[in-house]
C-alpha cells in the first residue's frame, strides 16, 4: 500500500555548504509543503518533554507539485543490449533452478516479451510444473516441482514447425515422487519468438510495472543457445552479470537479489566463494526484494555554511498528511565546531529499516493517533521493502537493506513498540533522548555518522575530545572499528551510552550504492540464520557474522559486550565499591542515590534493560577496566543469556551462574595518552536521561563524565 505522503533523501548526511536532494511521493491533489526543522526530541510521549522540532523555515520553506511515485519490489536481471539482437527461429533455452515457492503462482525464469502485446517467449515455473509460453501458445509438463531442490529445466520453440517443448529434471531424484518429465505441442498459430525487447531473468516485463511474475528461488547458468550464456559466479561483488556467449550480452541486476549463494555444484568442500566461485554460481531472487526506488527529485537544499551541525529533517505536509525525512548536517570540512561529537549509528538504523514486527494492532494504532506519532508503519507498507530482521516471503532471511527508499522506521516520533512503561522508541527517535539531553544541558556537539566514519576514518574523530554513541551502535565495518580503536588508543575518549554495541559485521560496496549487507552466521541473537556455506559477504568477500567470530569482540574496544536480551523492560543499577574510591568518585559527584539508581525512564521504565553488556576478561576486557555499577532485578522469565555466552558455560566461567550473567556493567577504562572509555551496557540507558525533567542520577553522572572527558569546565546546570 502506497503511503499518502512520504519520501527519502539521496544521502544520509551532508556537509555544511553542500547540497542534498529529496524525493517525495504525495497523493494529494494540492501541492505539498516542505520546511526545514532541527530535530531536538523525537519522543511524542506526552508524559515527557514531547516532540521538539526547532523551526528553521527561514532557511528552507517551499511548495512543490504532488506526484505519486511507486515502489516496485521484486528482483531480476535485465539485459538491455538484447533488444537489438535477433533471436533464432529455432529457440533453445536452459537453466538450473532451485525454487522456494513452486506452488505459488506463475514465476518467470527467463523471458523476452512485450509486456503489452504478450509477443515473445517466457520459460515459466507454474504450480503444475515448467511451462513455455510463446505469444498465445503454451506447453506445460504438468508435474509439480519440489521446493529447495535443484532442477535442470529447458525449453525449445521452432517457428518453422510450430513445435514447443519444455522439460524438467531434478538433479537428485526423490523416491516415489513424480517430478521429472517433458511435454510438447504443435502451436496452431504462428510463434512470435523474436521481439525487440530486453531479455529478463527472474521476471518478465509488465504493462503496468517494470517487472511481473517475479521468481522466488535460485537461478544458475541460464542460457539461450547461440545467443548468450550467463555465468553468475563472475562480477560477484557488483550489480552486473556477465555473458560468456558470442554476443557479450552482459546485464544488470535490479532490486538486489542475493549473491554469493550456493549453486548446484556446491559440495561443502569449500565455503568461501572467492576460492571456488564455480560452486557459487547461483543468484537468489525474491519477489519482495527492493533496492533503489528510482524516484525523481522533488527539490534540493543547499546547506548554509554556517548552519549548526546536528540532526535535521524536512517536514512534509499535504492536507492532513505529514512526514519528516531526517538527515544529518556535518560541520564544514576541517572546521569542527565543538569538543564533543555524536556518532550516529546509521549502519544500525539502516539494518533495522522498515522492520515489520507484526505488532501493529488496534491499541498500538490508537496510541500513534493519540500521541500524533509518525503515521506510517512497515506492517502496513511492505511495498517499501523489508528489514534484515525480516524474512522474505519464501522464508529466506533478508541479507540487504537499502537507504534508497522511504525508511519508515527512521523517523522522529516513530513508535517501534507498545511500551507500557515508556515510549516504545528504537534507534533514531530513541537516540533523541540523548540529543534532547545535550540540548537541555546546554552542551554543544557536532554530528557525524557511521557512513562518514567508514569512508574517512580516524581523521574524522581526531579533532574532538570525546565521542558519544547512541543507545544501540550494533552494526559496524572494519573501518569504523579501526577508527574508534585508533582514536581511543591515541588519547581520545569514548562514551558508549548503549548496549549490544559493536556486535555484527556488515559490508558495503561502492558498486552497490545505498545498500548494506549482513550475513547472520554461526551464533548470535538473530531472527534468521544464514545457510551453511553462505557465510561470506558478496559485497566485500569477508566472513560475516559476529565480530566476536572474527576475533574482535566488543570487550576489546569498550570493555563490555553483549550478554543478555530480554523484553523491552528496564531496571536499576547498583553502585559498586569502586564508584566511591578516590579515583572514580568524581563520576558520581552529586548523585543522590546511595545504592540503587536508574529505575526510571522512557525506555521500558528503567536505565538498565532490554539488551545488556557485561565485562569479561576472557573476551578482551582490559585488566584495568573498573566496574562502577551493575544492574539487577532482571527476571529470568523475561531475560535470557545470549547463545554465544551459553556455549561451554559450565566449563569456561566457573563460579558464576547463568543468572549472574544477566546484567549490565557500567565500566570505566583509562587508556594511553589520556584516553578513556565510559560504557553503560544497556540499550535503555539514554531513555532515563530525560526522566524527572532531566534532574536525576543517570543524568547527573552522565554530565560528570562528558564534562571531564570533553574538558568543558561546566557546572551542573539544573
Amino acid at each position: 500500500m502506497t503511503a499518502s505522503l512520504t519520501g527519502y533523501a539521496d544521502r544520509v548526511s551532508v556537509r555544511a555548504g553542500k547540497t542534498i536532494s529529496f524525493k517525495v511521493s504525495s497523493s494529494g491533489p494540492a501541492p505539498f509543503n516542505a520546511a526545514l526543522v532541527r530535530i531536538i526530541c523525537g519522543d511524542p510521549n506526552p508524559a515527557g518533554r514531547g516532540t521538539i522540532l526547532e523551526d528553521q523555515s527561514e532557511l528552507f520553506d517551499g511548495r512543490f507539485p504532488s506526484k505519486v511515485q511507486h515502489a516496485w519490489p521484486g528482483s531480476y536481471a535485465i539485459i538491455q543490449g538484447a533488444a537489438s539482437v535477433a533471436m533464432p527461429q529455432a529457440l533453445s533455452i536452459e537453466a538450473l533452478i532451485w525454487p522456494t515457492l513452486p506452488a505459488d503462482g506463475l514465476q518467470t525464469v527467463i523471458s523476452r516479451r512485450d509486456g503489452n502485446t504478450g509477443a515473445g517467449f517466457a520459460l515459466v515455473l507454474t504450480p503444475e510444473g515448467m511451462a513455455l509460453e510463446v505469444g498465445d501458445a503454451k506447453v506445460s509438463v504438468g508435474k509439480r516441482l519440489r521446493a529447495h531442490t535443484w532442477y535442470r529445466v529447458w525449453a525449445s520453440a521452432d517457428a518453422s514447425t510450430g513445435m514447443l517443448r519444455v522439460g524438467q529434471q531434478p538433479l537428485k531424484r526423490a523416491f516415489a515422487v513424480e517430478d521429472e518429465g517433458a511435454a510438447d505441442v504443435i502451436a496452431v498459430t504462428p510463434l512470435p519468438i523474436d521481439v525487440g525487447q530486453p531479455i529478463m531473468i527472474g521476471a518478465e516485463s509488465g504493462s503496468e510495472r517494470p517487472a511481473q511474475r517475479c521468481f522466488n528461488g535460485k537461478i544458475e547458468a541460464p542460457s539461450i543457445a547461440g545467443v548468450a550464456a550467463w555465468d553468475f559466479s563472475r562480477r560477484m561483488e557488483s550489480m552486473e552479470i556477465e555473458d560468456t556467449g558470442p554476443n557479450a550480452l552482459h546485464g544488470r541486476l535490479v532490486n538486489l537479489p542475493t549473491r554469493a549463494m550456493k549453486g548446484a555444484a556446491w559440495t561443502g568442500a569449500e565455503r568461501d566463494w572467492k576460492r571456488a566461485p564455480h560452486h557459487y554460481g547461483a543468484i537468489h531472487f525474491h519477489d519482495d526484494d527492493l533496492h533503489d526506488c528510482g524516484w525523481t527529485d522533488s527539490f534540493s537544499f543547499t546547506v548554509p555554511k554556517d548552519l549548526k551541525s546536528g540532526v535535521y529533517g524536512m517536514q512534509l505536509t499535504c492536507g492532513q498528511h505529514r512526514d519528516i525525512i531526517p538527515f544529518f548536517v556535518r560541520p564544514e570540512l576541517g572546521k569542527p565546531k565543538s569538543k564533543v561529537v555524536y556518532l550516529v549509528s546509521t549502519f544500525t538504523y539502516q539494518v533495522y529499516t522498515n522492520f515489520a514486527r507484526g505488532l501493529y494492532n488496534d491499541a498500538f494504532r490508537q496510541r500513534v493517533a493519540d500521541w500524533k506519532a509518525a503515521p506510517n508503519n512497515p506492517d502496513d507498507h511492505k511495498d517499501y521493502g523489508l528489514s534484515t530482521y525480516n524474512h522474505h516471503r519464501d522464508g529466506s532471511g533478508v541479507a540487504y537493506s537499502s537507504r534508497l527508499r522511504p525508511q519508515l522506521t527512521w523517523r522522529p516520533n516513530f513508535l517501534a513498540l507498545f511500551d507500557s512503561k515508556g515510549s516504545g522508541l528504537r534507534h533514531l527517535p530513541a537516540d533523541s533522548h540523548l540529543t534532547s539531553w545535550l540540548d537541555r544541558m546546554g552542551i554543544d556537539f557536532d554530528v557525524i555518522t557511521d557512513h562518514d566514519l567508514d569512508r574517512e576514518g580516524v581523521a574524522l574523530l581526531a579533532p574532538y575530545k570525546v565521542v558519544l554513541t547512541g543507545a544501540h551502535p550494533e552494526y559496524h565495518t572494519a573501518n569504523t572499528l579501526d577508527a574508534l580503536q585508533s582514536y581511543i588508543d591515541t588519547g581520545g575518549r569514548l562514551m558508549y551510552l548503549g548496549g549490544n554495541g559493536f556486535y555484527w559485521r556488515v559490508a558495503l560496496s561502492d558498486k552497490v550504492p545505498g545498500a548494506i549487507e549482513v550475513r547472520r552466521t554461526e551464533g548470535g541473537i538473530r531472527t534468521w540464520a544464514a545457510e551453511p556455506g553462505e557465510y561470506y559477504h558478496a559485497f566485500d568477500g569477508n566472513y560475516g557474522g559476529l565480530w566476536r567470530r572474527s576475533d574482535r569482540p566488543p570487550q576489546v574496544l569498550c570493555g563490555i559486550g553483549f550478554t543478555s536480551q530480554g523484553t523491552f523492560v528496564g531496571d536499576s543499577y547498583r553502585r559498586a565499591a569502586a564508584s566511591r574510591d578516590n579515583h572514580h568518585a568524581w563520576i558520581f559527584e552529586g548523585v543522590k542515590a546511595d545504592e540503587l539508581f536508574g529505575g526510571y525512564g522512557f525506555s521500558g521504565g528503567g536505565a538498565a534493560g532490554f539488551e545488556l553488556d557485561r565485562l569479561d576478561h576472557r573476551l578482551g576486557s582490559p585488566l584495568n577496566a573498573v566496574v562502577l555499577a551493575s544492574s539487577e532485578g532482571h527476571d529470568r522469565k523475561n531475560f535470557v543469556v545470549v547463545h554465544e555466552e551459553r556455549l561451554g558455560f559450565d566449563t569456561t566461567i566457573p563460579g558464576e551462574t547463568l543468572e549472574q550473567l544477566i546484567r549490565a556493567d557500567m565500566t570505566y577504562i583509562e587508556k594511553p595518552m589520556g584516553g578513556a572509555v565510559f560504557s553503560t551496557g544497556s540499550i535503555t540507558y539514554c531513555g532515563a536521561l530525560p526522566a524527572q525533567n532531566f534532574d536525576n542520577d543517570v543524568s547527573r553522572l552522565t554530565f560528570n563524565v562528558i564534562n571531564r572527558f570533553g574538558e568543558l569546565n561546566r557546572t551542573w546546570p539544573l
